[in-house]
């Protein structure tokens, strides 16, 4: 079961750090991995409930990355455009 699945009686008194961030990107990766193996092996229905728990997963680090201070510094942005220019995305 995900991490992030939390009772709601507990909901809100988790403390977030970069730890518990941490453990779920290497939950998102090693979900991302089944998906991938499921689907090559044409069993697209066993693969449902693990793309729900990565979709969970990832909507939660959405919020809290909307939630959290924007920490980047403003040259990100020139950097950001420069590398999508030398992957001509743009």
């Amino acid at each position: 079961m995900s991490i992030v699945f939390v009772p709601r009686k507990q909901r809100g008194k988790a403390k977030i750090n970069q730890e518990t961030i941490q453990r779920l990107l290497d939950e998102n990766d090693q979900l991302v991995r089944c998906i991938t193996e499921y689907m090559q092996k044409g069993r697209a229905v066993e693969c449902v409930q693990y793309q729900q728990i990565l979709h969970r997963n990832i909507v939660y680090l959405a919020t809290i990355a909307d939630a959290s201070p924007d920490t980047t510094p403003p040259s990100s942005e020139v950097t950001a455009t420069h590398t999508l220019h030398r992957l001509h995305l743009v």
